[in-house]
């Protein structure tokens, strides 16, 4: 199949690779500066070089202030539908702007300036994106923190980012109960060793908690005080290459990576983005069914949306269950939304649900042009049925914690090109996206190998990780010289298209949450009776990937196995959260191992998937892969 030629893509690719700062510099006439860049691209700053360098901007008034000022002050910019709450909260941009404005003036009454790290650990509520844009606007540095994790994760969060301040909640929602936040909060900070000067809480009305006397405030309290004085902070300039963010992604050791996100080149590739991949116009309706925990929900549910004026959907609720599986087709019938962004979890979970399509045919979807999916890779039979069932675009994108936006994709602005299953179909412009072998040598279409991205990376990509330059070359820029290693395998095809297959590293993709399997390993091999073990993905129909663990007694432990595995279970659930969906721990009597030491992770892993294997030359004992799939039966 050869790619349309109608499409604008094929030529807008190849300039932005051709030009780069032309082409960047012709995107950035979208954004407001307060300063313009003495260079579009300067090679000899950070790691790689840096985008719009010498350029002042405030994120939060290309978000908000300008849209007011020029002439959306009326136009919806925030809908937050809340199935678990039953309510619909609606912002327009202007009163959007004056509750940002309140809360900036807060958080510099506790002494927040630019440069200070925020940490958020919130629920899927308005108030979240209000303080993240506050902080924005101040030029203060917010780490998000997704409500799903335990307090030792959120500790180690909080010693690397040293916030001044947090922001959280009285509790999260989730079908059929609540998530305590605040005795995790309280528990995080106990074991941190940075301590934050303030909390401010959002007590809601589902589950109120405990203040700290000296350290807690009531969120409420505060913005009506603020209000009532008429406190507004205005907007601070920071440079594009200042940081407007930290997000942590999981590493392949107990710290985590701080993701850094700076101002200019994240303002210029999302608002490039809305109209040219996602072929969103402002003031449409815009539904990312994310979580702002995630990278997705950072970029598509707050910044691109509000940076390109259009009305964006925030949802707390799930694709069942809240109250069916038609949850997603009354958001888009009711809030007239031309496109939703999810994860491919979500259609698995609608589909197995409501396999006919039931649902989707009781909604009027008249307005929905476009369905995007990504987080992970987007099963054939998945795509296929969404296909048949909304009669729309199903368009596969691929993008990392790392970029912030789409590495490949299907640009429907420029002109959709064919589909095909199994592919997020091209590279973005700014990409040059190749795979290469061992050697960093670039192989042959349809050879598979790591998916590696030419240097310099566009803008909107991290330049670096927060405070840890070296581990940031170490584990992105070294292996392959002058490319930034994805850490994912594939191929690409005659016609260009990429085809994302699998990790290259340890970290495993759980609808959509990128999960360490070394960090589970280490708390597996915390508990007592475990000698040794094994943590790898298995195939899930539902979440693409869950984890599964395999444990070895020590010698000498009379226990029940089963005992233990429920034990260490618990333990990854108490040390990193249920979001890390760990269930099953099988004990075997040993690992399968090459000569050398190195479990053999890929056989068992097909094993447990059903797949074809072969011995691998290099086993030491071929009979511990047959005890592998004894161990096995039953189990998945």
């Amino acid at each position: 199949m050869n790619v349309q030629d109608s499409s604008r893509y094929h030529e807008v690719h190849a300039r932005s690779l051709r030009d780069p700062e032309g082409f960047w510099g012709e995107a950035a006439r979208e954004i407001d500066w307060i300063e313009p860049a003495q260079k579009v691209f300067d090679p000899a700053m950070g790691l790689y070089g840096r985008w719009f360098a010498g350029a002042v901007v405030n994120t939060c008034y290309n978000a908000l202030d300008r849209h007011v000022a020029g002439g959306r002050a009326g136009q919806l910019a925030l809908i937050h539908d809340s199935p678990l709450t039953n309510t619909v909260t609606k912002f327009t941009y202007a009163e959007l702007l004056r509750e940002v404005q309140t809360l900036a003036a807060v958080m510099q009454d506790f002494g927040v300036v630019k440069g200070d790290r925020v940490i958020l650990y919130m629920p899927m509520v308005s108030e979240a994106v209000v303080a993240m844009l506050a902080c924005a606007r101040i030029g203060a540095v917010h780490s998000v923190v997704f409500g799903g994790f335990a307090a030792k994760e959120l500790a180690t969060r909080i010693d690397d980012a040293r916030p001044k301040l947090i922001f959280s909640a009285s509790c999260g929602l989730e079908p059929g109960r609540n998530v305590h936040y605040k005795p995790l909060l309280d528990e995080a900070i106990a074991l941190a060793t940075a301590k934050p000067d303030a909390c401010i809480i959002l007590q809601r009305p589902q589950q109120a908690c405990d203040l700290v006397t000296g350290r807690d405030h009531d969120w409420a309290t505060l913005r009506r005080a603020a209000r009532d004085a008429g406190k507004l902070a205005p907007c601070v300039g920071v440079l594009a290459t200042d940081p407007l963010y930290i997000l942590y992604t999981s590493g392949t050791t107990g710290k985590p990576k701080g993701v850094v996100r700076d101002n200019g080149g994240h303002l210029v590739a999302l608002k490039w983005s809305m109209h040219n991949l996602y072929g969103v116009n402002p003031g449409e309706v815009w539904w990312c069914g994310s979580d702002i925990g995630w990278v997705v929900g950072h970029s598509y549910i707050i910044y691109g949306p509000l940076i390109h004026g259009a009305t964006s959907v925030m949802y707390e609720g799930k694709p069942v269950g809240t109250p069916d599986a038609g949850a997603f087709w009354r958001v888009i019938s009711e809030h007239k939304a031309v496109a939703l962004f999810t994860a491919p979890t979500a259609f698995r979970a609608i589909r197995k649900e409501d396999p006919d399509g039931k649902f989707i045919r009781q909604h009027d979807l008249s307005t929905f042009r476009t369905l995007f999916l990504a987080g992970e890779r987007a099963d054939p039979p998945t795509v296929e049925w969404a296909e048949a069932q909304l009669k729309v675009p199903v368009i596969d994108h691929w993008w990392q914690t790392e970029t912030g936006w789409c590495i490949a994709g299907n640009p429907v602005g420029l002109g959709l090109l064919p589909v095909k299953h199994g592919s997020p179909t091209v590279p973005m412009p700014g990409y040059k996206v190749e795979v290469v072998d061992e050697a960093a040598r670039p192989v042959a279409a349809d050879i598979m190998g790591s998916i590696v991205i030419r240097l310099p990376l566009p803008p909107g990509c991290l330049p670096t990780l927060w405070q840890q330059d070296e581990r940031c070359r170490e584990s992105y820029l070294s292996e392959f010289p002058g490319c930034y290693k994805t850490s994912d395998a594939g191929y690409i095809d005659e016609d260009g298209y990429v085809f994302v297959m699998g990790r290259t590293d340890d970290i495993i993709n759980v609808a959509g949450h990128r999960l360490s399997t070394g960090s589970m390993e280490e708390i597996l091999a915390a508990h007592p009776d475990v000698a040794e073990c094994a943590v790898l993905g298995i195939n899930d129909a539902i979440k693409g990937e869950v984890p599964c663990g395999f444990i070895v007694l020590k010698a000498g432990v009379t226990r029940s196995p089963t005992e233990i595995e429920k034990e260490v279970v618990a333990l990854v659930r108490e040390k990193l959260g249920p979001v890390a969906a760990f269930k099953l721990a099988i004990t075997v009597g040993r690992l399968p191992k090459t000569r050398s030491g190195k479990i053999l992770r890929g056989t068992i892993k097909k094993i447990a998937d059903g797949d074809a294997w072969t011995m691998p030359a290099t086993i030491e004992d071929p009979k511990a892969l047959d005890e592998i799939g004894e161990a096995l039966k039953g189990r998945v």
